[in-house]
């Protein structure tokens, strides 16, 4: 489902995704060089993905899978509408989780949140926000969408919190080093998922 959702997006949203990236990125390093700043790979590319989400984020709820139905007022009814592993559910339930769990996660991490009220408060604005201008854009509000988002941005609260006690306790984590190299190979195979690319036959040239 996120490799679909990620080629479903990405024709659409590439061309503001480099220019948003270059220009970031430019403003960044210039500041960064200029104010004789720190450069951590981790941290910088933690900062430039929370941006691409964002605006991922927007496409996603403004653009994509125009609802033609009605809203819904009343807290459960469109989730137990869908059968449990249909392709709806999937994609009406799960996805909706799944949307914010990305939004709980780079919250906490950009705040160094360790409490929950606040990443629900910040999800709960963000969705609430989003189901209000999806319905006077000519989409639905649905406070189902709500409580499935409240869900994916403490279930992303949640992973931040379990990472964070992870690395206090292993010490080589804590090494910025180490973290620059995890992040770098973890987008790689982000990417090499993504798109289904054979690394083998790349390496072999």
């Amino acid at each position: 489902m996120i490799k679909k959702t990620i080629m479903e997006v990405l024709p659409d949203v590439w061309p503001m995704l480099i220019i948003i990236m270059i220009i970031i990125s430019s403003l960044r390093i210039t500041y960064l060089i200029t104010k004789h700043k720190k450069f951590q790979i981790h941290k910088e590319l933690i900062y430039l993905i929370s941006i691409m989400y964002i605006l991922c984020l927007f496409h996603v709820v403004t653009f994509q899978d125009i609802n033609y139905g009605f809203s819904n007022f009343i807290p459960f009814k469109e989730i137990f509408r869908y059968e449990f592993g249909t392709p709806k559910f999937i994609r009406n339930v799960l996805g909706n989780i799944m949307l914010f769990i990305p939004f709980g996660f780079l919250s906490s991490y950009l705040l160094k949140n360790r409490k929950l009220g606040i990443v629900t408060i910040l999800t709960l604005i963000a969705s609430l926000t989003i189901e209000t201008v999806q319905y006077y854009i000519g989409r639905v509000f649905d406070i189902d969408d709500i409580i499935l988002n409240l869900l994916g941005g403490i279930l992303g609260f949640l992973i931040y919190i379990g990472i964070d006690a992870i690395r206090n306790k292993v010490k080589i984590l804590k090494n910025d080093t180490v973290l620059d190299i995890l992040i770098i190979i973890i987008l790689v195979l982000v990417i090499v998922y993504s798109f289904n690319i054979n690394i083998f036959e790349v390496i072999g040239g």
